[in-house]
């Protein structure tokens, strides 16, 4: 469904991305991980158009690279950032609508909308609240609903850990899986909470100082002793 071959990325004449290869299937959660820096964040806003990039990226056989964001979303890829971008003085109902800006999404609205409400029911509580006065878990919430919108065919979701309590962080993990196993959504996972991603995902890539160093399936990434001591910082047990 994706593939990413030989992919560099730039900020200004900073180079981050070297070389990053990976492939995501329909229907797969895919983590990638890695520490602070690693490059995890990056490669997902080179996938969507938000930096200048080298290399190739294919989108059901369609090149990516040099096409604007906007229309690499109406293709059907969805994106949550990593600080979320919700519309603090809008309400939750219309950080909602604003998500189904594709003509597909559009054509689709109002089924759009109970799918949302459905996977986040505390949104359809909360839909004339204004997102500014949200928690930080019920942001996240919004923003994930809010890129489900556009009805995607692949979810890229940037960090969507940071800033939560490790209670809220289990709780948005789990409701990625629940979104891939209940919609056969397939979902590209940048994150640095070791434990918690592989809770959840089928296949996991290793990213450190931009450069993929180890992939495989979540069994062997839980079983790589020096996966988990060196390149992510996690004590063995």
């Amino acid at each position: 469904m994706l593939s990413v071959r030989n992919l560099n990325a730039f900020y200004g004449k900073s180079h981050v991305l070297h070389g990053v290869n990976f492939d995501i299937s329909p229907g797969e959660i895919v983590a990638l991980l890695g520490r602070n820096g690693s490059g995890r964040s990056t490669t997902a806003k080179a996938i969507m158009g938000l930096l200048d990039a080298r290399g190739q990226i294919q989108w059901r056989g369609q090149t990516l690279l040099g096409v604007p964001t906007h229309r690499i979303a109406q293709l059907g890829l969805g994106y949550v950032p990593e600080n979320r971008d919700v519309f603090a003085r809008l309400t939750v109902e219309e950080n909602l609508l604003l998500g189904a800006f594709r003509p597909l999404a559009r054509e689709h609205l109002a089924n759009n909308l109970d799918f949302a409400f459905e996977a986040f029911p505390l949104l359809k509580e909360r839909r004339k609240q204004l997102a500014g006065s949200m928690s930080g878990g019920q942001q996240q919430m919004l923003a994930i609903a809010r890129a489900l919108m556009s009805s995607p065919r692949v979810l890229l979701v940037d960090e969507p850990s940071v800033g939560l309590s490790p209670l809220l962080v289990s709780q948005t993990i789990t409701k990625l899986k629940e979104l891939k196993d209940k919609y056969q959504l397939t979902v590209l996972m940048a994150e640095q909470n070791f434990n918690q991603a592989i809770r959840i995902a089928d296949h996991g890539y290793i990213i450190v100082h931009g450069e993929i160093v180890f992939q495989g399936d979540v069994d062997s990434i839980k079983n790589n002793e020096m996966v988990k001591s060196f390149y992510l910082g996690v004590v063995a047990h």
